[in-house]
């Protein structure tokens, strides 16, 4: 009986052996377990925030195109004119609303269908919004976007305003030419969407 006592108590030494030997083993089975899981559930949300950026992208192309419809295109760029009369920074809020800025011609090309658009989109309007003005330092035209202006189309006698007129006006009737005028005035103006 104590052979067979002892046969027991090594077979449950050994079995308790066994069960702790697996411990730390069930252990860094489970960690990498966890990492695998954390490895996947970064990946996942890796690819979720891809395909947001996908239907956004999406989403911004259609609003662009569905722009292109109502106004114009030319060369990169899409044109909308405006439903009412608005202040200069009022007009450029809206633009920017829409997705795009006040319009600002870099050449000849530009102006020359912005006259044409103005004429079908604007009928008996004389002058619009351009997104051009020497707000910050008198005299030195920038775009809406902070950049210096380098195509400038100025009337006879323009900008001739002084620091009373710091915004930039489109005029129909000088065949495109530009004027400056008061910020303040109500004006028309013709939103710009840059084309990618």
């Amino acid at each position: 009986m104590a052979k067979n006592g002892l046969v027991l108590c090594i077979l449950v030494v050994s079995l308790l052996l066994d069960q702790t030997d697996g411990y730390p083993s069930r252990m860094k089975a489970r960690k990498h377990s966890k990492r695998r899981v954390k490895a996947k559930d970064d990946d996942l949300k890796s690819q979720v925030e891809k395909l947001w950026r996908e239907v956004n992208a999406l989403k911004e192309m259609q609003a662009l195109q569905t722009v292109c419809l109502r106004g114009t295109k030319v060369h990169k760029k899409c044109y909308l004119a405006s439903e009412g009369l608005k202040h200069y920074h009022e007009a450029n809020e809206d633009c920017i609303s829409k997705g795009g800025t006040l319009v600002v011609p870099r050449n000849s090309d530009e102006i020359n269908a912005l006259r044409d658009y103005g004429k079908r989109s604007l009928p008996g309007v004389n002058d619009f919004w351009l997104g051009i003005n020497d707000m910050v330092t008198e005299g030195k035209f920038l775009d809406v976007h902070g950049f210096a202006v380098s195509f400038l189309n100025w009337d006879r006698a323009q900008p001739s305003g002084g620091k009373r007129e710091n915004c930039v006006l489109f005029s129909q009737s000088a065949q495109g030419k530009w004027s400056d005028e008061a910020c303040r005035s109500s004006k028309r103006y013709i939103c710009e969407f840059i084309i990618p």
